[in-house]
């Protein structure tokens, strides 16, 4: 089913972290007055938040964000019972048993994402698949090229009640991505939504 604009600028505003109305009038092809009603109807229902920011010569320009409420349009899944399951794990079993449920999770994802990188060619190639099944998993990615290096980012992240109550998922992810990438890169993670970041963001780079 195809989202409607007010869906469309929530997902905006969450996958850019602010844009001017200009902007989102561009993104979603509608007009600027348009995109201006959708904003100030989103903002007296305390979803978005507005800031002014001076740029140069001439009038401020005003930029749009997503509220804490907006922010929990996106939410963690089953979070509550996520965290309750781990804690009764390190309660019943010890840190040990969740660590063997980590290093299992971390091996599964791995063999799957590895048959789905089988035919890739390209460091490219991988991120397109990687960045395509993260997004179908929730977790809102994208890559771009930037200088001499690439950035891999997760815009929303769908188990952040999990990483937050035991981080070892944040690595198990971490290692995922070295082995899928190969040797031949570092990747290294230069924005963390667990303290605080409005995204994940990895650096990724060739080795010299």
């Amino acid at each position: 089913m195809q989202k409607g604009p007010v869906d469309r600028i929530l997902m905006l505003l969450k996958m850019r972290g602010e844009a001017t109305a200009a902007l989102i009038a561009e993104e979603l092809v509608i007009t600027k007055e348009g995109a201006r009603k959708h904003l100030l109807n989103l903002t007296d229902q305390g979803l978005v938040e507005s800031s002014s920011r001076s740029e140069g010569v001439g009038r401020p320009s005003t930029y749009y964000s997503l509220s804490a409420q907006g922010l929990s349009k996106f939410p963690d899944s089953h979070a509550d019972i996520t965290i309750q399951l781990l804690q009764s794990i390190k309660q019943l079993l010890g840190e040990n048993a969740l660590d063997l449920l980590i290093s299992d999770r971390e091996s599964k994802v791995f063999q799957k994402y590895n048959l789905a990188l089988s035919e890739a060619k390209s460091l490219e190639n991988k991120l397109d698949i990687i960045t395509r099944k993260r997004t179908e998993e929730g977790y809102m990615a994208e890559w771009k090229k930037e200088a001499e290096c690439y950035l891999f980012i997760e815009n929303h992240c769908p188990i952040c009640a999990a990483a937050t109550e035991c981080q070892g998922f944040c690595r198990s992810e971490l290692n995922n991505f070295q082995q899928l990438l190969g040797p031949n890169y570092t990747i290294q993670r230069v924005e963390y939504i667990i303290d605080n970041a409005p995204r994940c963001t990895y650096r990724i780079e060739e080795k010299m």
